[in-house]
């Protein structure tokens, strides 16, 4: 088998839609050569519908990435698909209206506290339910939004997301001596049902459209992908505490 994931067993979180970044992650993956097993909240008969649209079968797992119990019985699930992990791909946030679209000031912390639990700490969740499966080499990959900088109507979801960077780096730091890699994709928007649910996003549509310098496309989730992949493979094995930019340059300018 050829292919830049060849051989290659990978947990994939986050898909939703056929328009999530996970699902991007998934068929490209797949097209490379990986075995990917996928997990779903909620609705699990929807992931599992969109699941089919993959390249090949994928079988899919529970979890919800705050339930203790499901985190705990994680590894044991995946072992009845695959042997191992060599990568994992975390694409989970949530923050309650009440945290976004200007109410910075008026959130509350219970509010607050669920969206840190779900977008921020479940990162390290994540990466500890896997570690039984992983060994030297593997790879731990989360999505963010870039988080050096205060976004209109984004709020304490931004918060959440410079958590979630800082967590990466806290992440390679203990599991550097396993071999484990921890990096993050930043992508500029793209019209995912997570932006969707953001009131006023479309700010940051219009402000990357007439401003990153390569240009960007609002509904392709395949140029973030391929950076997940490359992240996933053997072609950064020494590359960790990383944040790949996917922005078409937005990123790099001043005001």
């Amino acid at each position: 088998m050829s292919g830049l994931l060849a051989g290659k067993r990978l947990l994939i979180t986050g898909i939703i839609t056929d328009a999530s970044i996970a699902f991007s992650v998934a068929k490209l993956a797949q097209e490379n050569g990986a075995t990917v097993v996928l997990t779903g909240y909620g609705r699990l008969s929807l992931v599992e519908r969109i699941a089919k649209r993959l390249p090949a079968p994928a079988p899919v797992i529970e979890l919800d990435a705050t339930n203790p119990e499901h985190l705990a019985g994680l590894a044991d699930k995946v072992r009845e698909h695959v042997d191992g992990l060599d990568g994992v791909v975390h694409s989970i946030a949530f923050g309650p209206q009440s945290v976004l679209g200007g109410e910075f000031l008026n959130a509350q912390w219970e509010d607050v506290a669920t969206a840190l639990q779900v977008s921020t700490y479940s990162y390290k969740s994540l990466a500890t339910a896997c570690l039984p499966l992983m060994g030297k080499g593997g790879s731990i990959v989360g999505l963010t939004f870039d988080a050096t900088k205060a976004w209109p109507v984004y709020d304490w979801m931004g918060v959440a997301k410079a958590g979630l960077e800082s967590a990466s780096r806290y992440l390679a730091l203990h599991l550097g001596k396993q071999g484990i890699r921890s990096n993050l994709v930043s992508a500029g928007p793209l019209r995912t049902m997570a932006a969707k649910s953001i009131p006023g996003f479309s700010q940051f549509e219009e402000a990357w459209a007439e401003r990153a310098p390569l240009g960007w496309d609002l509904v392709d989730q395949e140029p973030a992908a391929r950076a997940v992949c490359a992240l996933l493979s053997d072609w950064f094995p020494a590359t960790t505490g990383e944040i790949v930019h996917v922005d078409g340059g937005y990123h790099a300018l001043g005001a």
